[in-house]
């Protein structure tokens, strides 16, 4: 196990324990543990192997003997045993937005509800509405929490399947039988939310092929087998179907169970007006369906066949019929940008409020990384769940980061840390900190954190006013929207654009797995009204710098270029033009 999985395994039982009830010291001591090890610069085996266990603050004995047992076996049986002691149903309950483990176990303790059918029907007979610290809105959000809970069970995240369908595709591409393969379906066209992982190979002996894939370890079941085609479960519920083709079907395969089923359409109906026939076998010469191999027409890439129908390429993450023909027949597409393009994130967050790691930590890993810069943008004071800074706060961490960039200078290192901020909002359009104190730091990024159910017209009034605050470089995360878990807020997406164009304000595509905001489907419009956009983490911990690599996948799928993008340019560019949107708008 690494660090992060034994700190998840502690964090888990610090819920069980409060589930159970158990002493709040206790619980306490895993919370404490597992946000240490979150922290960490080095792995816990080499703090193991070199006995330094004990000196981690606040992990004693007990602690440090189930860390020990979890890195050297992968396992624990005391969590094993803590698991087995509770209902599931209780834990299932966790998953529904706003259910915590106090809640849950007085929901237990006061209605003897054990299961999320049992909460439901509680909550419609209310008896929930009657509970101290709950009441009628609390009851209403969980029956909406648990219907929305049943509409996204069969969908996941992207970023949650992307590592499983690699590992998989590293299993095929290793088999001596398999000659290609590749990602499909809404996974290969980078769709925010998918519901199953599509894979293709193609191959001389399917039987084969299919025979080992249901074999690998890892997959909890098989659901289907034929000598084709094979569908498993993976870990997390999710549903992988493989298909094999043979080599001369597999461009049009590919491009076939790509999709989207929209996209598909015009390209079937552009071969009818040609005479041809286009399938998921094969582009073939006949005014009737077929998959004679005679009548094939010789196509090795998907390249290949959209050039016989009078098209250029169009990259996979734009197959939705949402203007990428009119684009594939004027002339080649613009290169669309790679997310190696990207020099850094100007959304980001430290241990000053509620990132994992310091400054001084964040700017060591990204020089690591080999990017240019990255900004330390905290959260400011109403944002106190999240320990938001108060001016004094902010004041001393851009003293912390201004000395961290001299030492950087002094050393001859080319890379700089942003000071910044990410500023609430406020319900009337106002923000969290004065305007002296947001001009002075580098990069200011403006976000709605609260009051997400305004009226339209409140909501969009607010977020324009903002946007007109001449320090305000950055919309962020513009639509609130948490993907499978809380719809975007109600705005007028149009109207914010176009004050965006209007102010030269930037606008965030955050890339967090849950957020990937603002919504890919509206970057054409920005675009056309030239509002920049700004491909952000928002990290919380190191291993968020990943998900640059997802956010340029949106970018693609929204048809953006490195020139659409302000963090692809360098550190001295991007100062400059920091400070021009300050100068435009005073």
């Amino acid at each position: 196990m690494n660090n992060d999985q034994v700190a998840d395994v502690l964090g888990k039982i610090a819920v069980l324990l409060e589930l159970k009830g158990e002493n709040p010291f206790k619980t306490r001591a895993y919370s404490n543990a597992a946000r240490q090890i979150e922290t960490l610069n080095e792995p816990l085996q080499r703090i193991i192997d070199e006995g330094r266990l004990d000196a981690l603050r606040g992990i004693g004995d007990a602690l440090q003997a189930k860390i020990v047992e979890l890195i050297s076996t992968g396992r624990l049986v005391y969590f094993e045993e803590l698991k087995a002691s509770i209902p599931p149903g209780l834990v299932e309950m966790l998953d529904i937005p706003g259910l915590g483990p106090k809640k849950v176990k007085a929901l237990s303790d006061q209605l003897g509800v054990l299961s999320v059918e049992e909460l439901e029907k509680a909550c419609q007979e209310n008896r929930v509405s009657t509970l101290k610290g709950f009441g009628e809105k609390t009851q209403t959000n969980i029956l909406e929490g648990i219907t929305r809970r049943r509409t996204y069970a069969s969908r996941h995240l992207l970023y949650e399947v992307q590592p499983l369908a690699e590992g998989l595709l590293d299993q095929l591409r290793q088999h001596p039988a398999v000659v290609r393969c590749s990602t499909a379906g809404s996974l290969r066209r980078c769709r925010e939310v998918v519901g199953d992982v599509d894979l293709l190979a193609s191959s001389n002996n399917p039987v084969e092929v299919i025979t080992d894939f249901t074999s690998l370890p890892g997959l909890l079941s098989i659901i289907a087998k034929g000598e084709t085609k094979a569908s498993v479960l993976l870990e997390g519920g999710v549903q992988c179907d493989l298909r094999v083709v043979s080599d001369a079907e597999f461009p049009s395969a590919l491009m076939y169970f790509t999709g989207s089923k929209e996209h598909n359409i015009v390209m079937r109906q552009r071969a009818i007006e040609r005479g041809l026939r286009l399938n998921e076998y094969g582009l073939f010469r006949s005014s009737v369906e077929t998959r004679d191999p005679a009548l094939r027409i010789p196509c090795p890439t998907e390249e290949a066949i959209f050039q016989e129908l009078g098209l250029y390429f169009v990259p996979p993450e734009m197959r939705e019929d949402l203007g990428e023909f009119q684009l594939a027949t004027a002339g080649p597409l613009p290169r669309l940008v790679e997310w190696t393009d990207l020099k850094g994130s100007l959304h980001n967050h430290s241990t000053w409020s509620d990132g994992r790691q310091s400054p001084a930590d964040i700017a060591k890993s990204m020089i690591d990384l080999g990017l240019a810069y990255w900004g330390v943008t905290d959260h400011s004071k109403s944002s106190f769940q999240a320990n938001g800074l108060m001016i004094p706060r902010l004041q001393a961490q851009i003293r912390e980061v201004r000395q961290i960039n001299v030492d950087l200078e002094r050393d001859g290192i080319d890379f700089r840390l942003l000071t910044g901020t990410e500023v609430d909002i406020l319900k009337d359009g106002s923000l969290d900190f004065p305007d002296d104190v947001l001009a002075e730091l580098d990069v200011v990024i403006a976000s709605v954190h609260q009051g997400f159910t305004l009226p339209e017209p409140e909501m969009t009034a607010r977020i324009i006013k903002a946007i007109g605050n001449p320090n305000v470089h950055i919309l962020g995360h513009p639509t609130g929207r948490l993907l499978l878990e809380r719809e975007a807020y109600a705005v007028d997406q149009r109207a914010v654009i176009d004050a965006c164009a209007k102010n030269g304000t930037w606008i965030e595509l955050n890339a967090s797995p849950s957020r990937l905001d603002l919504d890919w489907r509206l970057w054409a419009y920005a675009k056309s009204r030239g509002v920049k956009c700004v491909i952000n983490c928002d990290a919380h911990k190191l291993e968020h710098a990943a998900f640059l690599r997802l956010g340029a996948g949106l970018a693609r799928k929204a048809g953006l270029t490195r020139e659409d993008i302000v963090n692809t340019w360098p550190l001295d560019k991007l100062k400059k033009a920091l400070q021009e949107k300050r100068n435009r708008t005073r």
